[in-house]
């Protein structure tokens, strides 16, 4: 996993190579450029883009001697409670194939493989918010399997008006008899996003395929078809004794507990560039700032900045793509009140560290707090004070995106390794090693004697358990 940064940090002139030749542009710092940090009375170079990078202050850094970090996790999850679970490795989400039986013509089945098979087949959808996934009188060749968001069952009512039946959510599904009807005909109802979330759909096609080299499934389906509806409930569950104020021992119902067979893994990426410094420039306008390192010190921020943007929005190992599905809350109205935070830090109760939202996203809450009243006390963090919500600090990541339509998300972390938290990744003792994790490594000097530094940081975050993460999507952050 390579981030490149651009090299340059500022537009350079185009020169010419010789009288008459074609245009190249430059590859080092020009001396025009250079001059103006060797005469009169100066600042160093300023650069607008650094910012305060919150968090990669906050974050404890754990290091990675081999290059990889896994995550060794207990598996855990609840058979027989009607709503179907769900694995989420960064942006990818898959089914618990034993959850899979939780579908009525699923429900006692235990042929594992089998079942594995059918999880593979699900395949994973994105949606915004208004989106329609299921349209009504469409063939109902497929169940939908919510793993996170809301969605919307509509369809015609008793006075032909479109009318909301319910509100599915995270471990609902929809259209389950799709598997085992006969002629499964069109879907009732449809389906409309109310937020953003993720849907796995499972085609009735991939189910007949499997079915058709398992003979296991194919009879339990065809068992499934001929079972009188009343002798299961609407999700198809089989018996369960319950037992309270029992006498004797009874079969009670229990959770499924185990390690997983294939624990995350988390590989250092890295940001490189080449920074390039004429050496005319390193000899002659050196004084009074050195200039080989007034380039270097804005090409690390630069490279700073960018990790922390990864660290962020990175897909495969990024804060916004790695929280678990029932991490995921969405505000009550649209804008961020007093109560979607409470909710949120709900969400990592265990020891809260720091709450992160875009700075826009700051001041809209500060707007929902004046308007109510509520006037927040800041607290004292890392020798600054900052805005906060029930003690937690309220930290500005201008690297949390502002979507089109003027909406942005909220973390809230608990870090460390000993509070099985947040917790950033790093390679200390490189070679060349600049900073932490961080190396600037001589390439040499070309035939246009322009000298050559290879830049590179190395980086990851891994969040250890589920509920170290939680996001508040989908803010509102206009007026």
């Amino acid at each position: 996993m390579t981030t490149s940064v651009e090299g340059s940090l500022e537009p350079t002139p185009e020169n010419s190579a010789e009288a008459g030749g074609a245009a190249t542009p430059r590859l080092s710092l020009d001396t025009a450029a250079a001059r103006q940090l060797a005469t009169t009375t100066k600042t160093p170079p300023q650069m607008q883009a650094i910012s305060s990078r919150w968090l990669l202050k906050v974050l404890p850094w754990v290091q990675v001697s081999g290059g990889t970090f896994r995550v060794n996790r207990r598996l855990s999850h609840t058979v027989g409670n009607g709503r179907v679970e769900f694995y989420s490795t960064g942006a990818e989400i898959s089914v618990i194939p034993a959850e899979l039986t939780e579908l009525p013509g699923l429900a006692g089945f235990d042929d594992q493989p089998t079942l594995q098979a059918l999880a593979e087949a699900c395949a994973q959808r994105d949606f915004v918010p208004g989106e329609v996934l299921v349209r009504a009188g469409d063939p109902a060749d497929r169940v939908v399997l919510i793993a996170h968001g809301k969605l919307s069952r509509r369809g015609r009512g008793a006075y032909d008006n479109e009318t909301e039946f319910d509100v599915l959510a995270d471990g609902d599904f929809f259209a389950a008899e799709a598997l085992t009807e006969a002629e499964p005909g069109t879907f009732e109802h449809g389906l409309t996003a109310l937020t953003s979330g993720t849907v796995l759909t499972l085609a009735r096609a991939d189910v007949e395929r499997i079915a058709a080299g398992s003979e296991a499934l194919a009879a339990h389906l065809a068992a499934a078809r001929t079972r009188i509806p009343g002798q299961r409930n609407a999700n198809g569950e089989s018996e369960i004794a319950l037992a309270s104020g029992h006498v004797g021992e009874p079969a009670l119902p229990g959770t499924f507990v185990d390690y997983e067979l294939t624990p995350r893994e988390y590989e250092l990426s890295v940001a490189q560039t080449v920074l390039r410094v004429h050496s005319r420039v390193a000899d002659l306008y050196n004084e009074p700032m050195n200039q080989v390192e007034e380039q270097l010190r804005l090409t690390i921020e630069a490279l700073r900045e960018r990790q922390e943007h990864e660290l962020v929005n990175n897909r495969e190992f990024g804060l916004l793509h790695n929280a678990d599905p029932r991490q995921r809350l969405h505000t009550r109205t649209g804008p961020p009140t007093p109560d979607d935070l409470d909710d949120l830090l709900a969400t990592v109760w265990k020891e809260p560290s720091v709450l992160l939202a875009h700075p826009r996203a700051i001041a809209a809450f500060g707007r929902e707090c004046n308007a109510r009243g509520v006037y927040p006390t800041p607290a004292e963090f890392a020798g600054h004070s900052v805005p906060a919500w029930r003690g937690v600090p309220l930290l500005p990541c201008d690297k949390i995106p502002i979507s089109p339509t003027g909406t942005s998300s909220v973390l809230a972390l608990r870090t460390g390794a000993e509070r099985q938290g947040v917790v950033g990744l790093h390679r200390t003792g490189i070679p060349d090693e600049y900073q932490p994790s961080l190396s600037v490594r001589f390439m040499g000097i070309s035939e246009q004697a322009i000298i050559s530094y290879l830049v590179s940081a190395y980086y990851s975050v891994a969040v250890l358990v589920p509920d170290a993460l939680g996001v508040l999507q989908d803010v509102e952050i206009g007026h």
